[in-house]
């Protein structure tokens, strides 16, 4: 369901969907436009264990936050969480999570990351990977020893170097600020949209919904489309434009986008 957030000139939406093979959903998402706060946590450790892992991730994410911590201190309380819960039962050992997630102080943003939750930046015209993955994969992409498309359909292509809950290494955050500009969206999603959709589909998908709600439902029945593997889950958010913003400085116009955000413009 898309919303306006009231202390920013911000809306957003998102949906999350347990995808056609998978028996139960362990992703999560937080929306809390009143702390500019949005994440995905995508948890693992069986036993439904990695429900209960993305859970209080965002949990302890949301609390830090509301406590007055920068989002990097957030995260690190957010592993806290999860190691002391894993610590306290022994059924819950072994279960961790990915997390992506992005705090908003009107239009400057600030991303983090840890594991294969992604970030983009959207626009009508093209699309651009914000997060690094923490994976097997992207290391030897880095490395010039695998394409992209060799990544996508590799067997090991699941295998993470980053989670929250691992006690066995330093927790490794990746982080990235910018800021949005009207008529373009932050999409975050777990691997689950990620793995099914190449980026540029992502983008066409973007570039032809008429709203927010549709963007969201449609990219969650794309990748179901294409196997709906594991959990599904994204949201996507955008600056609400007003009357006195102005065309972009290229000259071009706002273009499809501008019928995301129409029904806020005066």
């Amino acid at each position: 369901m898309s919303m306006i957030s009231t202390q920013q000139p911000l809306v957003y939406a998102a949906a999350t969907d347990v995808g056609l093979v998978r028996g139960h959903n362990e992703d999560a998402l937080l929306s809390c436009p009143e702390l500019g706060l949005w994440a995905v946590a995508d948890g693992m450790g069986g036993h439904r264990r990695g429900e209960v892992a993305s859970a209080l991730a965002l949990q302890a994410l949301r609390a830090a936050c509301a406590g007055g911590a920068e989002l990097s201190a957030a995260v690190h309380a957010a592993n806290a969480a999860v190691l002391a819960a894993a610590e306290a039962d022994a059924e819950c050992r072994d279960m961790g999570t990915t997390l992506v997630a992005v705090r908003c102080r009107g239009a400057d943003f600030q991303i983090a990351w840890v594991g294969d939750s992604r970030a983009y930046r959207v626009d009508a015209d093209a699309i651009a990977r914000l997060s690094h993955d923490h994976s097997w994969v992207q290391a030897m992409v880095d490395a010039g020893q695998m394409s992209e498309s060799e990544a996508r359909c590799h067997p090991q292509r699941g295998v993470i170097f980053q989670c929250l809950g691992r006690e066995d290494q330093d927790l490794e955050i990746g982080l990235v600020q910018g800021r949005l500009r009207p008529h373009e969206l932050l999409l975050l999603c777990s691997d689950g949209l990620s793995g099914e959709l190449e980026d540029g589909r992502i983008q066409q998908l973007c570039a032809v919904a008429t709203t927010l709600d549709e963007l969201v439902a449609n990219l969650v029945a794309e990748a179901n489309r294409q196997g709906g593997n594991d959990n599904i889950s994204c949201i996507v958010l955008g600056r609400a434009p007003t009357a006195s913003d102005e065309p972009p400085a290229t000259g071009r116009p706002r273009g499809r986008f501008s019928r995301l955000f129409k029904p806020l413009i005066p």
